[in-house]
């Protein structure tokens, strides 16, 4: 199989710091590949659930393609049915072995025949709120190389903390994380929740599925805590975000019924942005 096998273009952005400095910087278009497969074990089918007169995988690639940074958006599935799908509202889908544990499994296969130094964006098929201008930050962060991840996280409401849905992040002083979990961390002050957005390069993807699953992982149903088990960095960008993953029957009327409350009208990105 092959999706693309040449880099994405390079694009200049204006990057706006804390200080209010404000310089142009080069930032190296990535591709995005959304893994989604039909036997969710808490909500089976919800890629091709509808909301709104669109299934789930539509109103996220369509939020995907508002990205300034991202090149080219494949969804990659086993399933017959969430690739017609997406063949339906003109995206595209790439068809994968139906043996994989993760989604990151999924994209490893997805992304065999891209160059090593490609950036991949690990979008969650569940994750219909995502902000564009969230996405854009995550790419330029990645650029830097300072971390083999790149992910989100926002100030989580502190009434769903507890709620083992929602994962919970910390990091060190330097963004760096410490840790994912899906109890309350830290027990006191503020939760952070982590956003389904990873950025890394296809080399570092395919290495890292060949990882042997660690046991924090299991514990915590959480691959990403492989990589920290492993001894590689995690770096987490704070982003002002209001979304939230698709997981149970629950969240899906929940979307449902915020954009019921929108009048049927799509959902509106904030100004696009990318702060360092």
């Amino acid at each position: 199989m092959q999706l693309l096998c040449q880099k994405g273009p390079a694009l200049a952005v204006i990057v706006m710091l804390r200080s209010g400095a404000v310089f142009l910087m080069k930032v190296e278009a990535a591709i995005a590949i959304i893994p989604a497969r039909f036997n969710s074990t808490r909500l089976p089918g919800k890629p091709i659930a509808e909301i709104n007169g669109k299934t789930l995988i539509e109103h996220v690639y369509r939020r995907v393609q508002q990205a300034t940074l991202v090149s080219r958006i494949v969804v990659a599935t086993d399933d017959e049915r969430i690739a017609d799908a997406v063949g339906r509202f003109g995206g595209t889908a790439v068809m994968t072995r139906n043996d994989h544990d993760s989604g990151t499994d999924r994209l490893a296969e997805a992304a065999q025949d891209l160059h090593d130094d490609t950036l991949i964006v690990n979008i969650q098929g569940d994750e219909p709120m995502l902000e564009p201008a969230d996405i854009d930050q995550a790419i330029t962060a990645a650029r830097l190389g300072d971390a083999e991840i790149v992910t989100l996280m926002t100030r989580l409401d502190p009434s769903k903390a507890a709620d083992p849905n929602r994962v919970k992040v910390v990091t060190d002083r330097r963004g760096l994380a410490l840790y994912f979990s899906r109890s309350i961390i830290p027990c006191g002050g503020t939760c952070f929740l982590h956003l389904g957005l990873y950025v890394y390069r296809v080399g570092f993807l395919k290495m890292f599925s060949k990882l042997p699953s660690t046991p924090l992982e299991r514990a915590e149903r959480l691959e990403q805590l492989r990589a920290l088990e492993h001894g590689y960095r995690i770096r987490v960008v704070e982003v002002e975000s209001e979304s939230w993953g698709i997981d149970t029957p629950e969240d899906l009327e929940r979307f449902r019924n915020f954009l019921g409350g929108q009048g049927g009208r799509p959902l509106v990105p904030r100004n696009a942005r990318v702060n360092g």
